[in-house]
């Protein structure tokens, strides 16, 4: 199988102009049984999602945020796609422009292949291995120019933390960046890995439990730009824990060895 990043691009676009018509259109939100909320944004989403990754990828299973909510989960084995429709549902209700589309490839437990795209912005990041790239969104199924990102190398004279804005306001969260000495500010949904994957922040953590969906794409980017993610206890992430429920225990997300070196410290220290 050779999955093009271009086609998961536009796949990701496909779905977030479903969304902002939706947006436009008007529509209700509901709760799902674990309390979250859910539109018929995120259903549609993924519903063209799951139809596109079929024609590009025929019988590689797709865990979807959605999907997964109605009982359907297919076993992901070596290989699957990970896709939160509407990373972000909350803010969308609100709203708010910090919801994002998440596409990502997994294989043998480690996401290769990724794209965030954040439809109310316009902005999109993708990334394989070897490539990250960012690009802006022009509407009617144009992109402006694509240009290579990397995430930042050198360690600042401060830590730049960016952190959930739901729930990243935590004395764990705190005193985790009181040990760094670092300067946070605080975002939505998943282009926080993009903060860190284009230079704009060095460190990403996050406490308590997210599922994988939520940090896949994310983590495929960062990857490509030169950063990485590890558990809270320093070890690396694995994908498709369908006994567990495809959670993910928390992480953190890192620039640089640096950074990586002093968050694992950190947490040593919390």
């Amino acid at each position: 199988m050779n999955v093009v990043l271009e086609d998961l691009i536009a796949l990701a676009l496909e779905a977030g102009r479903e969304i902002m018509a939706v947006r436009t259109a008007g529509f209700d939100a509901q709760k799902k049984l674990d309390g979250s909320l859910v539109t018929i944004a995120d259903q549609r989403a993924e519903a063209i999602i799951e139809a596109g990754l079929a024609r590009l990828a025929p019988g590689v299973p797709m865990i979807g945020e959605e999907a997964v909510a109605c009982g359907r989960i297919p076993d992901p084995g070596e290989r699957f796609f990970c896709v939160d429709p509407l990373d972000g549902t909350r803010g969308f209700v609100k709203g708010g422009s910090q919801f994002t589309v998440n596409i990502a490839l997994v294989e043998a437990g480690a996401p290769i292949v990724g794209v965030v795209f954040a439809p109310a912005t316009g902005e999109l990041y993708a990334g394989e291995p070897g490539r990250a790239l960012g690009a802006l969104y022009t509407g009617h199924g144009g992109l402006g120019p694509i240009a290579p990102i990397a995430a930042s190398t050198q360690a600042p004279s401060q830590w730049r933390i960016v952190s959930s804005d739901h729930s990243g306001r935590n004395a764990r969260t705190s005193a985790f960046v009181s040990a760094l000495g670092g300067a946070i500010t605080h975002a939505s949904s998943s282009i926080k890995f993009c903060r860190l994957a284009e230079g704009a922040a060095d460190i990403y953590p996050r406490f308590g439990e997210v599922c994988e969906w939520d940090a896949a794409a994310g983590h495929a980017i960062l990857s490509a730009a030169g950063g990485g993610i590890m558990g809270l206890d320093g070890g690396p992430l694995v994908y498709g824990a369908r006994e567990d429920n495809f959670f993910v225990r928390g992480f953190v997300a890192y620039a640089s060895a640096a950074a990586a070196s002093a968050a694992r410290a950190a947490l040593n220290r919390t």
